[in-house]
């Protein structure tokens, strides 16, 4: 199923160059890298030898103390929703980071804890279970440390994949503050049982800009911006719509809504201020360009929270955060573009497809026909700028179509000279890179932002 129209322009697209997202990343990182060298410079700063068993293990503690402060305060920084970052690195990109840095900062926390009580032990020529009670219940702020410790490590386990993919949405997200409490706790220990603070004004001055720095972005970013934003643009549930089995549309309306930037392939968290929902903000794309007092977002019941929208009255309250994310096309872009959408998927896409120059062709998958959410439009909107349109659908099978290399060639016949962007369930979106890149498509021009964060 398909249809066409000759080609013309849409709307210009946004300020971010292709050269903004090639370069962020990379310094962001470098960054990162930095200062974990910096850390451990000050260990080598402070340290004048090393010597025994015992010193040995309580010099690797205090280096994996310092690289696990430090790395609590770069996962707090990475989730704090610079929108610098957020708009060039990506949200799903930084949550990927902030995953494997958690991982690696709790194993540096119980590497600190081990080293460390095994390192005093063989110094005292103790036990090392009555060192342990010696260090926890003598020491300052160690209580709140072992506190800091056990907070770390439960939130680690509930991240974790298998324990993540049996919890909802929002009770993950909910549990997950206990990290912010964690840090806190933690931080009161590094400074009062720190060899490399207690005696160090500079060091203990570096570490206080370091979370204080950090603790700002958080609180500006995550809670006063979201705020001033719901107070200025009074966002409202302007209407209801049904566009197929379990999909919604919900129309809102606001004031000044062109201040707030928005792009087509962006995303916003949505608090809405009904009951049982009022208490989560969950992130859904818009679904069209945004207008100067109109957005709009397209739903499919995957939950509690996306399936309790199709109830909302008009007029109901709602807080908008954002506009996040980096799946959007800059000024500079290609003048081929192909939108691969998988069910749900199409939401991103949809705004993109109508504001996108250049030549744009769109392919959309779904279960059955009438899982096609906003077809009616796609197809209005594709006869009146030129773009091409396929339906490929599961049942009936006559319309179907496997995503191998042929088969997406067969579709969009010189595919290696276009810029993709994809977005669809996870197995679908893994299906359709490896696709993509044997059909000859780099993996730099295939653009992907996953909601699984």
């Amino acid at each position: 199923m398909s249809t066409a129209a000759p080609a013309r322009h849409g709307a210009p697209p946004g300020p971010r160059s292709y050269a903004a997202r090639s370069f962020v990343p990379p310094l962001a990182q470098a960054l990162i890298w930095a200062g974990a060298a910096g850390v451990l410079g000050l260990w080598w700063h402070d340290t004048a030898s090393v010597v025994g068993a015992g010193d040995l293990l309580t010099g690797a503690g205090r280096i994996t103390g310092l690289l696990a402060g430090y790395g609590c305060a770069v996962l707090v920084a990475l989730m704090a929703r610079l929108p610098l970052l957020d708009h060039t690195v990506g949200t799903d990109r930084l949550a990927r980071w902030h995953a494997a840095g958690g991982r690696y900062t709790i194993c540096l926390v119980l590497a600190h804890v081990l080293l460390t009580i095994w390192g005093y032990a063989l110094a005292s020529h103790t036990p090392v279970v009555d060192q342990t009670g010696t260090l926890v219940l003598r020491y300052p702020d160690m209580l709140k440390a072992t506190a800091a410790s056990l907070l770390l490590a439960g939130t680690g386990i509930v991240s974790a994949r298998a324990a993540r993919r049996r919890l909802r949405y929002e009770t993950w997200h909910y549990l997950h503050f206990a990290t912010y409490l964690a840090v806190f706790l933690a931080f009161g220990h590094q400074l009062s049982n720190g060899a490399d603070f207690v005696s160090e004004p500079l060091a203990r001055t570096a570490w206080y800009a370091l979370y204080l720095g950090v603790a700002g972005l958080v609180g500006w970013y995550r809670f006063l911006v979201p705020v001033r934003g719901a107070l200025r643009h009074r966002l409202r549930v302007a209407g209801i719509r049904h566009e197929g089995p379990g999909v919604v549309s919900v129309h809102l309306a606001g004031e000044r809504l062109d201040e707030l930037g928005a792009r087509p392939g962006q995303f916003f968290r949505w608090r809405f201020l009904a009951p049982g929902l009022w208490w989560t903000a969950n992130p859904y794309s818009l679904s069209a360009p945004a207008l100067p007092n109109l957005l709009r977002i397209t739903v499919k019941e995957a939950g509690g929270h996306s399936a309790a929208l199709a109830r909302l009255r008009p007029g109901t309250r709602v807080w908008a955060e954002g506009p996040y994310g980096a799946f959007t096309a800059p000024t500079n872009g290609p003048r081929k573009v192909l939108l691969l959408a998988g069910g749900a998927g199409i939401t991103p896409l949809r705004a993109l497809f109508e504001t996108l120059p250049g030549q744009v062709t769109l392919v959309y998958r779904a279960r059955r026909p009438e899982d096609l959410a906003l077809r009616a439009e796609i197809d209005a909107i594709a006869a009146d700028r030129g773009a091409t349109v396929h339906y490929v659908v599961s049942e009936p099978a006559a319309y179907s179509s496997p995503l191998t290399p042929r088969a997406l060639r067969g579709l969009v016949p010189d595919l290696a000279a276009h810029e993709v962007y994809l977005c669809g369930p996870p197995g679908m979106a893994d299906a359709a890179k490896r696709a993509l890149r044997g059909a000859g498509v780099p993996s730099r021009r295939i653009h992907h932002e996953s909601f699984e964060f």
